[in-house]
């Protein structure tokens, strides 16, 4: 099977984007994993794009371990812009697992998308028993083995548990991500942030994504965490995520719902052979 794709990214969080809406290639798991290897193409996610009629399309998304994502900030922004390139149209709908989602080309790079809202209700993160939310009393350690006990639990169409931490070197993602992860007070698994906030205005942050692992951006997550600091009264509505190659700027509405804005690369074509 041999078949044209595209490269993205939005602040390196990476992904192979596949345009089914002609023919549908009913790729398999292994071949979604192969396709996200590092030693093959690789990505983060892995992205299909499906015609659900004449004017409407939607988003599949695959974590590189093969599993489903129920969304992906960055990766929508991304074939947002995929598509307005081929309609020349500033505004694109497309539907995805956790509804419909709405983005605006702003200039070139630049792509704004409404994520939907969040919540922190137990049941719909979900979570395995009813919890304080926006303290889940879970317990990390930092590389001096001293332990910091919290956790934030916010669904922005996938689960998350945000720390807010004082120092973000102290603490490592890489080992702290993929046990927490599959913590069983998250029964579909989590993505994982540690947070610092350097001020009401500006978040610091390292993520581990579900199924895709270290990332250098997360839509989603950026979202998560912005939602998670406005509603425990650390920052305002209005921040910025910052992460290893750049921000991402979130905007909390007054119903929740989270407006996601930053850069996304430009459009590679690539070819696959399966």
């Amino acid at each position: 099977m041999d078949f044209k794709a595209y490269k993205m990214d939005g602040l390196g969080n990476d992904f192979v984007i596949i345009d089914q809406r002609s023919k549908d290639l009913n790729l398999s798991k292994e071949q979604v994993i192969k396709i996200c290897d590092r030693n093959y193409i690789g990505c983060d996610q892995l992205i299909l794009i499906n015609k659900i009629d004449s004017n409407k399309n939607s988003l599949f998304f695959y974590n590189s371990d093969g599993g489903v994502s129920g969304a992906c900030g960055n990766g929508t922004r991304c074939v947002a812009k995929l598509l307005s390139e081929e309609s020349k149209e500033n505004i694109i709908n497309l539907e995805t697992a956790s509804g419909k989602l709405i983005s605006k080309i702003l200039d070139d790079n630049t792509v704004e998308t409404n994520i939907g809202k969040a919540t922190i209700e137990w049941e719909k993160i979900p979570l395995s028993k009813k919890v304080n939310t926006k303290n889940l009393e879970l317990k990390i350690k930092s590389i001096n083995n001293s332990e910091f006990t919290g956790g934030i639990a916010v669904n922005v169409g996938n689960p998350h548990v945000i720390f807010f931490v004082e120092n973000l070197e102290d603490y490592k993602i890489e080992k702290i991500g993929p046990e927490m992860e599959k913590n069983k007070l998250f029964p579909e698994k989590c993505n994982v942030t540690i947070a610092n906030i350097l001020d009401n205005k500006n978040i610091k942050v390292k993520v581990w994504e579900r199924g895709a692992g270290l990332t250098k951006a997360c839509g989603t997550a950026a979202c998560a965490t912005a939602f998670a600091g406005f509603i425990t009264g650390r920052t305002q509505n209005e921040t910025k995520i910052k992460f290893e190659l750049g921000d991402l700027s979130i905007k909390i509405e007054n119903d929740h719902s989270i407006l996601m804005r930053g850069a996304v690369s430009k459009i590679k074509e690539i070819q696959i052979k399966l």
